[in-house]
């Protein structure tokens, strides 16, 4: 899908189905632009029935401008979004083994729709969350869904502005990762993998000033270990409201 524009004027499609996303950034980044850009790139599919929107938003702030959009399928206390990981987990499990023997990857179907999982400022509920049984539970469910929902068809888009190891001790589980602007040298290697920075990703050079450098950003890919520098559109919050008024799906099926 078309959800910006690489560095050399080329469109950037960022691929979310049959991988996993990280997004980190600093406060004002941009992260909101590329969870944006990828629902409203997805609403089409969503509509046919193809593609699930599924939405924790611990910081009730994000995604619930657009709260229509996921219908029963958004979360915000960390009760409701461990709740919801383990829905999604129940939901991979099931096609498991129904695949098992049959198929080994996923084909977006009416009764097998993609469902992506869009986590805003995923910490809150990794490492933030001060109930300790309470956070195992989403961090287990998450490591789950990363280690084996996408033969399946289900994916997790996760956003976070802190990226060190004992804040989201899972970020190697995501194939795909994009850094944002920075607040230090040494966080670029962190989100990207070791070397990213002296190959260029120079996230903490983007500017914070967002005329400039919101949005703006490196991504890595499984496939490819070169960074490239990327900029997601800007979806306004009339953008976000007018998606969700007009958006016909999200029944729950």
């Amino acid at each position: 899908m078309e959800i910006g524009r690489c560095e050399d004027g080329r469109p950037w499609r960022l691929k979310v189905h049959g991988t996993h996303v990280l997004v980190a950034g600093a406060t004002g980044a941009g992260k909101g632009s590329i969870i944006w850009s990828v629902i409203r790139s997805l609403l089409p599919a969503a509509r046919a029935g193809l593609v699930e929107l599924w939405a924790l938003d611990p910081k009730l702030m994000e995604l619930s401008y657009g709260r229509d959009l996921f219908g029963p399928r958004y979360a915000a206390t960390p009760e409701e979004c461990a709740d919801l990981l383990d829905e999604a987990v129940c939901v991979m499990q099931k096609r498991a083994a129904r695949f098992a023997g049959l198929q080994r990857s996923h084909t977006p179907t009416v009764d097998d729709p993609f469902v992506l999982v869009v986590v805003d400022e995923v910490a809150f509920l990794t490492a933030y969350q001060s109930d300790r049984q309470l956070r195992q539970r989403i961090t287990s469910a998450l490591a789950t869904l990363t280690t084996q929902g996408r033969a399946v068809g289900v994916g997790v888009l996760a956003a976070l502005q802190d990226p060190r190891k004992e804040v989201m001790n899972i970020r190697n589980l995501f194939p795909d990762k994009i850094a944002l602007r920075l607040d230090e040298s040494e966080q670029v290697d962190m989100v990207l993998g070791d070397g990213a920075r002296d190959r260029g990703a120079l996230a903490d050079h983007i500017s914070p000033v967002p005329e400039l450098g919101a949005g703006v950003g490196y991504i890595r890919l499984e496939a490819s270990p070169e960074p490239i520098r990327v900029r997601a559109a800007y979806v306004s919050d009339t953008d976000i409201r007018a998606m969700a008024a007009t958006f016909t799906g999200g029944e729950d099926r």
